[in-house]
């Protein structure tokens, strides 16, 4: 067999391995560069999607409050639309806003049009909200495409993913949401030990892409467990702003 033969059929396979690896890999920076982890192992930076959520954010926002755990809220542009006020509060409240698209498309799918209009919807609706445009940006479901990049540049927007995310949309129970979250812990203990290295970005949800009042009760009794033991681990809760500033001390 002639050697192109082989060899075309392997470089098309290893692209779509490159492809599918920068697509959906928090770490891959092959569509632009992300944040993926914090800058001291000290800082968790506490991140939450898919809201607002009339039925869940305000009680998140009081749990936070109890734990003085700055975090930061991926919003959806239509939800925001719909909550205004809860948007608002959720600023007034020390918490950072990201931009998390306007209808939550999977946007590895969607071409360079597609995405500003996503993107610029959401912006513009949280830029007149909170009086300044967002300065974060996160992809439904994790996912980039080469358009991506230069839609986020456009706006200024910085690309957040993630070092966990324990899928919290489908936890059957409490007890196994926890579980998936202890690497949090388990991961800290080990850096803190050395006190070098970066820290975590865990992702949860406060809301639901497919409807304006999803049920995430699970995700706050999990966030009960854990945030007095991450406390007493000595982490430090940052919203993204302080993830990428100096180091904590």
């Amino acid at each position: 067999m002639h050697p192109w033969l082989i060899a075309a059929p392997t470089a098309v396979a290893a692209a779509a391995g490159l492809t599918t690896y920068g697509a959906w890999h928090p770490r891959a920076q092959l569509f632009g560069r992300t944040i993926c982890r914090t800058n001291s192992a000290r800082k968790l930076a506490l991140t939450f999607d898919d809201g607002p959520n009339p039925e869940i954010t305000p009680k998140l926002l009081d749990l936070l409050d109890r734990y003085r755990a700055p975090a930061t809220f991926f919003v959806i542009g239509r939800y925001a639309r719909e909550c205004p006020d809860l948007v608002r509060e959720v600023a007034a409240r020390g918490h950072v806003v990201g931009n998390h698209t306007e209808t939550h498309p999977n946007l590895f799918w969607r071409g360079p049009s597609d995405i500003r209009i996503e993107l610029r919807l959401c912006h513009s609706v949280l830029a007149g909200l909170l009086g300044k445009p967002p300065k974060w940006f996160r992809p439904p479901f994790g996912l980039r495409n080469p358009y991506l990049a230069s839609a986020a540049r456009e706006l200024n927007l910085r690309v957040v993913m993630w070092t966990l995310l324990p899928g919290d949309w489908r936890a059957p129970s409490a007890e196994w949401l926890i579980q998936r979250i202890e690497p949090i812990a388990s991961r800290a203990k080990a850096a803190l030990q050395r006190s070098t290295g970066a820290g975590e970005v865990l992702c949860l949800h406060d809301g639901d892409h497919r409807r304006p009042d999803g049920d995430r009760n699970h995700t706050l009794a999990a966030l009960e467990h854990w945030l007095p033991r991450w406390r007493d681990l000595g982490l430090e809760f940052v919203t993204i702003d302080d993830a990428v500033t100096a180091p904590a001390s």
